[in-house]
């Protein structure tokens, strides 16, 4: 059967509507459950908001207090606490306690990993649009 992928194509969508039923079901059999799906759109929705991706960022360089933390992405104590506790929730940091101070780092190497290649990424579309930069 001829697919999209077989004809011509405009920028936003197939030229013709035939469904390649195989490869549909292919496709299907590894998609995650919906709760699946969920709860990675969480996670990338806690790294979507600026301030808890500068923590999430500061973290890449090994455990931090939440006082270090407010200091490095000029956040205030109070709003990186309560950052700390919503990605602690979800899972993407963990805290160690030590006496009455917590140190907070990434809870896994596949948060890294995300992070690692978001940055990445928006080093290598910077090098590719620099408009985006401001260095016209």
């Amino acid at each position: 059967m001829k697919s999209c992928s077989d004809g011509p194509v405009s920028a936003d969508g197939c030229a013709a509507r035939i469904v390649d039923e195989d490869r549909v079901l292919e496709v299907r059999t590894r998609m995650p459950p919906d709760e699946e799906l969920a709860d990675t759109a969480d996670v990338f929705g806690l790294m979507s908001d600026p301030g808890r991706l500068r923590i999430l960022v500061a973290l890449l360089d090994g455990e931090l207090c939440v006082c270090d933390l407010a200091a490095v992405t000029g956040l205030s104590e109070s709003a990186t606490s309560h950052a700390l506790r919503l990605l602690r929730a979800h899972r993407v940091v963990t805290a160690r306690r030590a006496g009455r101070m917590a140190y907070y780092r990434l809870a896994d190497a596949h948060v890294r990993m995300l992070l690692d290649l978001a940055v990445a990424h928006t080093e290598h579309t910077d090098a590719i649009h620099p408009e985006r930069t401001g260095d016209h």
